[in-house]
Formats: structure tokens, sequence, C-alpha cells
């Protein structure tokens, strides 16, 4: 099980860097105002929920394969309510930030969600069948 994790952080700091990159680019194209403060915050925490989560996810996939979607979905809700918490927090104490941060923090959401989401498939489809054959 190692073997799937270290490859998905390879591809989570690969994929980190290019949405940084993206970030940089943005910053000198929009105002200022479409960025938070707490930006550069944001992809650690990113990066680090979606580790532990493949981790989590990757021991349900391979103790019972039969219960994982289920499993899955559970995870991937009580992940939401933990970005909904940290999220109400942050708008709360800094309420100046509310907008970008609402706005940094759901683009961050979304493009993490997805890329954890297919690296999780995929890697799911080839434990599954790990030599599918080629029926044309």
């Amino acid at each position: 099980m190692k073997a799937p994790y270290i490859n998905f952080l390879k591809n989570l700091l690969i994929f980190s860097l290019i949405v940084v990159i993206i970030y940089i680019v943005l910053s000198y194209l929009l105002p200022v105002s479409y960025f938070s403060m707490a930006l550069p915050f944001l992809f650690p925490f990113y990066i680090g929920t979606s580790l532990i989560s493949y981790h989590y996810l990757l021991k349900l996939l391979h103790k019972r394969f039969s219960k994982f979607v289920s499993l899955f979905m559970a995870a991937t809700a009580v992940k939401l309510l933990w970005y909904m918490i940290i999220m109400v927090a942050y708008i709360l104490v800094f309420r100046k930030d509310a907008v970008s941060f609402s706005l940094n923090f759901f683009i961050l959401y979304i493009c993490y969600t997805s890329f954890e989401t297919i690296s999780l498939v995929n890697y799911s489809k080839s434990y599954i069948n790990p030599n599918p054959t080629n029926k044309t």
C-alpha cells in the first residue's frame, strides 16, 4: 500500500505546484482583492487534508471493497463538514477577508477534491482489475 500512497504524494505535489503557479499568474492579472491573505496557508491545509483522506480511503479500499462506495461517501461528507467548520470559523474571525477567502477556499476545494477523487478512481480500477484483457 506504500507505493500508491507515495505515487499520490508525488502527483499531489506536482498538482499543487501547478495550482500555485496558476495563482501567481492570476495575481498579476486580477485585482489584489480577489486573493485572500490566508491563501498561502490554504495550500498546505489542502495538501495535508488530501493526504490524510487518501491514506484512509486506501485502507478502506484494501480492507472492504464491497463497502467502499458507502464509506467513500461518508468520508467525503465528514471532510466537507470539516471544511465548512474551518471556513465559517475563519470568516467569523476575519470578516473583512470573508468574500475573497470563501472564493479561494471554494476554488481550491473543487481542485483538490477533483484531483483526489480522480486519483482514487484510477487506483481502484487498477486494484480491481490489475491485468485488463483487451477485447476488441
